[in-house]
């Protein structure tokens, strides 16, 4: 599995997630975004919102309907109802060790509580385990993403 540690330096969370989860669906994908519970509703809220002429299908269970019918899956469980290939998790989020995708993409604020030192912790743990493919990128000054550490 590959593992892509994203640090957030320049944009928030609900500024990331949406462009993050466009390159996933121009690519045909499918994403669960994990989440802590008080914040299903706040992402679901800005992925309406990010931008005017833009639109994201998403859901949450709240929404009814078939899971399935939704490329972008909002949850505050670790599940995949949408039978996706992307993970996303929030660094607010436990991440989940067991997770059965193909990519997982973990976001973390170093502004936000201890998002920076369980993001460091993380990684310690997964570069020891050697398991998975595993990158780093920061953001730079200009809000760009740069790939700064691959450990495999």
């Amino acid at each position: 599995m590959q593992i892509s540690f994203y640090h957030l330096t320049r944009t928030s969370l609900e500024k990331t997630l949406p462009k993050l989860l466009e390159k996933i669906l121009q690519k045909d994908g499918r994403a669960v975004i994990l989440t802590v519970s008080g914040k299903v509703s706040a992402l679901n809220d800005s992925l309406w919102t990010f931008r005017p002429d833009g639109f994201l299908p998403h859901g949450t269970k709240n929404d009814g309907g078939d899971p399935e019918d939704y490329p972008l899956w909002l949850t505050d469980t670790l599940e995949n109802p949408n039978n996706s290939q992307y993970l996303v998790v929030d660094g607010d989020a436990d991440f989940p060790f067991t997770a059965d995708f193909s990519h997982v993409f973990y976001l973390f604020d170093s502004q936000q509580g201890d998002q920076l030192e369980k993001a460091r912790t993380l990684w310690r743990t997964l570069k020891k385990e050697a398991t998975h493919a595993l990158t780093y990128w920061k953001q730079d000054l200009q809000g760009a993403w740069v790939k700064e550490i691959t450990g495999e």
